[in-house]
């Protein structure tokens, strides 16, 4: 199994290229079943939880063509074509399925273009319970039959799906995702109130219009949908990643740094980078992205609360809580969205943090300097911030079960090393 070693101390310098989003190209591609032409997908990027559901659709009968990269060295995004010219199949198998909970984004489109669907229950991910139970009662609001047996969601719709009126009671990305691309091909009209904001909401959105699709209100928490008979290919590009762009934005400011986030988009993450103003970072818009820099004296503790887009999100909450360890004075972070997002924090103090937990808060005491230690990753982002912290801790700290990391970043070690840290991937024998 993979290893990273990272030996801290190095302020990072240079640019680094952003990639495609990840949460905004996964369910990208499970719009192509909802059409039978092709769906064109640019600026995709390389990471295992793409190969993952690019492995589900073939099993449904969606046909793949990779066109490669474009500039960069091949690194600047691929292009996907996607065709479901016939679904061969209506079953996601749990041995797909229980490695990334995107998965559960096919139900939607099944249920619309083919009438049945029969999804198993996700898995994928150990920071909290995640239910789908929005996405099932939502399909049921809009006509279809759902039974759970046996570990799978089954889905039946055999005169197709009708418009409803569906009020969220709270909101979720997915459960948005799903029941927007559902209601694409519905009869009638569909409204989706309390509806999801999220900037890869919209993104899909946009290419669902660009399908044929009639939507109102994107990018407001009202969506309303009016159903046509059919939706035909497009192309559309990926928009850039904001969980990237804020993890590496962090990174620059951790380390001292001065770094160049070439086709990031500050209008995608305001809160993150008001945040990291707050911690004394330096953020501006320059003609290719974003530039952070930290080169006038320490970071200083700020509170961070995660919230729904607008504010700050989530999976930037592990990276934030690495930069604030090494800030002087004190900083509360406070999680409410998922229960069980604070895994990193036994592994921080293991490289010297002081943080204390109090429910869903923790108080974030900066502390002169953190030492490395061998770490382990329990999830995607909680894996990121301890090579966040290794960045900016003194001797060496290696980083166990990285491909946590790999599911969501692409090239990570390659693009710091550039900027100048010293940091290396280790293949063990065996692996």
């Amino acid at each position: 199994m993979d290893k990273i070693c990272i030996r801290g101390g190095k302020p990072l310098n240079g640019s680094i290229q952003i990639g495609g989003a990840k949460n905004a190209a996964l369910p990208l591609m499970t719009a192509s079943l909802l059409t039978e032409e092709t769906l064109t997908l640019s600026n995709l990027p390389h990471l295992a939880d793409i190969t993952t559901l690019a492995n589900l659709l073939v099993q449904l009968g969606v046909s793949l063509h990779m066109d490669g990269g474009n500039g960069n060295g091949g690194h600047a995004g691929r292009v996907l074509s996607l065709t479901a010219r016939d679904i061969a199949s209506t079953v996601a198998p749990y041995d797909l399925v229980r490695k990334m909970r995107a998965s559960v984004l096919v139900l939607g489109p099944l249920v619309a273009r083919a009438g049945k669907a029969r999804v198993s229950l996700p898995g994928g991910c150990a920071i909290g319970t995640r239910p789908v139970d929005l996405h099932l009662k939502g399909l049921q609001q809009l006509g279809a039959a759902i039974e759970l047996s046996e570990g799978y969601i089954e889905a039946v719709a055999p005169h197709g799906l009708s418009g409803a009126e569906i009020v969220f009671p709270l909101v979720s990305v997915g459960a948005t995702e799903n029941l927007m691309m559902a209601a694409t091909l519905a009869r009638g009209e569909t409204v989706l109130s309390n509806a999801a904001r999220e900037p890869e909401v919209i993104d899909l959105a946009h290419c669902l219009v660009a399908m044929g699709a009639d939507i109102d209100g994107i990018g407001t928490d009202t969506l309303r949908i009016r159903g046509v008979s059919r939706l035909h290919g497009a192309q559309h590009a990926v928009i850039p990643d904001r969980i990237e762009t804020g993890t590496f934005a962090m990174a620059a400011a951790i380390t001292g740094g001065d770094v160049e986030l070439v086709g990031a988009r500050s209008d995608l993450m305001t809160a993150a980078l008001d945040a990291l103003r707050g911690a004394g970072a330096a953020v501006t818009a320059t003609d290719k992205g974003i530039r952070v820099q930290r080169s006038n004296g320490p970071l200083v503790g700020t509170d961070v609360m995660t919230e729904p887009f607008p504010g700050f999100p989530t999976d930037l909450q592990a990276q934030m809580m690495a930069l604030l360890t090494t800030a002087e004075g004190a900083s509360m972070i406070t999680e409410t969205i998922f229960e069980n997002r604070f895994m990193h924090v036994p592994e921080l103090r293991r490289m010297g943090a002081n943080i204390n937990l109090h429910g869903p808060s923790a108080m974030v005491r900066g502390v002169r300097k953190l030492t490395g230690a061998p770490v382990m990753a329990t999830d995607l982002r909680a894996s990121v911030s301890l090579v966040l912290a290794g960045l900016a801790a003194e001797g060496e700290t290696v980083v166990n079960r990285v491909y946590h990391l790999d599911r969501g970043y692409e090239r990570l070690e390659e693009k710091l090393a550039a900027c100048g840290a010293d940091i290396e991937r280790v293949r063990e024998a065996n692996a």
